[in-house]
């Protein structure tokens, strides 16, 4: 056994912008090193697409091993990836500080910086990560986007799928005329006066896909903070560019980093925390912009400053104990612990938070939905992004619970999806929840 097996799993600082990250021959030798691990391994073989495909081009090559292997032909495991971050996490005996140096996420990353810089990167997937953009855009005729999205119209969903390539099937998020930002700055709430007042003051980073798509969990999460007597405030300096790093922008990635920590650091130095109400934004700002600018102070005051929003519930429940009030769900709860949620290494906080709740019946399922975000919704993986969910589905349609649940909104609906292509009679649920939204529900702060 190597010396130091037992140490913690860390991550090197992305070197995006020296000339060898993105040469090509550099590149590929790095590629076939760790996809060689991977191919004696072997343990990630369920986990996603991504390895599926690996393997099945080393088994089906002449020689059966890597070597034989056309370089062009890995493309296709790069594309599967949707850097959940699992195999680093989760599954991986290699990852440093092991001498094989293993993370195949961020080699995936790498991959795509390099294609982007050859102007190689896809063009829909692009125009979709520019969530800002979109929301704004589509928030100014919410009503007629959100017809035109819908998957029982057979007008427009076609036409869609033919001319960006999104399945017509594939669940898309709605949008809102009026953003989470500007209905906290409407509302100017503050803490419930009823509650007993404590120290905490937290800074809600709304998130692109809670300020655009869904305010009701921002507006959740706000309130059950306030019934606990927490001083809030809604932050919004813009995307937190995780649809940015998926397809290898890490330029653009750093910029944002840098001005968003920026614009927080005036907050952080008053005494607020920030609480991200969706865990891939916590995510980048806790792990991946200290990787990407490590030399930048705010980023890492941030990242020490940042908290998911189930675990910053949870901290108060152990720390000074929650507000009375929390009433039974009737029916119990499947709750879908999100990949980027178990990415920060927190435990399982979205579970903890939920048997908070007086008779909770809470079932948890610790398993990738298979949506990886835009990946997901594409015709070419949509029917792939079912294949990787579908034991989620049988499992929570298994569980017969009242209520589904998940940290990450987009698996949720997901998850709802593969419910209802499961054999049987049983009844799916008509919506699923961000599981601090079943928390106010619990509270009666939100219907």
């Amino acid at each position: 056994m190597r010396e130091g097996s037992l140490e913690a799993p860390t991550r090197h600082v992305i070197a995006w912008q020296d000339p060898d990250y993105t040469d090509p021959e550099k590149l590929d030798a790095e590629m076939r090193r760790q996809f060689d691990v991977c191919h004696t391994c072997r343990r990630c073989f369920n986990l996603c697409d991504s390895f599926p495909r690996l393997f099945d081009l080393i088994d089906n090559s002449s020689s059966g091993e890597l070597d034989a292997v056309p370089s062009a032909a890995l493309a296709g495991v790069v594309e599967a990836c949707t850097l959940c971050d699992m195999c680093f996490m989760t599954k991986c005996p290699y990852v440093p500080p092991h001498p094989f140096n293993i993370d195949f996420p961020h080699l995936m990353l790498r991959a795509r910086a390099a294609d982007l810089k050859r102007g190689k990167a896809d063009f829909v997937q692009g125009q979709l990560g520019e969530t800002d953009r979109n929301g704004k855009l589509a928030g100014l005729a919410a009503p007629l986007v959100n017809w035109g999205s819908d998957t029982h119209n057979r007008l427009t969903r076609p036409a869609l799928e033919k001319i960006a390539g999104i399945d017509r099937r594939a669940d898309l998020p709605k949008f809102h005329g009026k953003t989470f930002a500007m209905r906290a700055k409407a509302a100017t709430p503050a803490r419930d006066a009823a509650a007993p007042a404590k120290a905490r003051k937290a800074a809600i980073f709304a998130t692109c896909f809670v300020n655009y798509n869904n305010p009701r969990i921002g507006e959740a999460l706000q309130a059950v903070l306030a019934k606990n007597g927490v001083t809030t405030e809604v932050v919004y300096p813009g995307c937190c560019g995780m649809p940015l790093l998926e397809r290898g922008d890490l330029a653009r990635v750093a910029a944002t980093a840098r001005k968003t920590a920026a614009a927080l650091a005036p907050l952080i130095s008053r005494g607020f925390d920030i609480v991200a109400a969706v865990p891939s934004c916590a995510l980048m700002l806790k792990f991946e912009w200290p990787l990407i600018v490590p030399d930048d102070d705010n980023v890492k005051r941030l990242a020490r400053a940042t908290f998911d929003a189930s675990e910053y519930v949870v901290d108060i429940a152990k720390k000074e104990g929650l507000a009375p009030g929390l009433e039974p769900l009737p029916g119990g709860v499947t709750v879908h612990l999100a990949c980027h949620a178990r990415a920060q290494n927190v435990g399982q906080k979205a579970a903890e938070m939920l048997r908070l709740v007086p008779q909770a019946d809470v079932a948890v399922i610790e398993r990738c939905s298979g949506h990886g975000g835009s990946w997901g919704v594409m015709k070419a993986n949509f029917d792939t992004a079912l294949k990787v969910g579908a034991p989620v589905a049988r499992q929570a349609v298994k569980n017969e619970k009242m209520f589904v649940a998940s940290e990450c909104p987009l698996a949720a609906a997901h998850i709802l999806q593969g419910m209802e292509r499961v054999d049987g009679d049983k009844t799916v649920p008509e919506a699923s929840f961000h599981p601090i939204e079943l928390f106010a529900r619990a509270y009666g702060v939100l219907p």
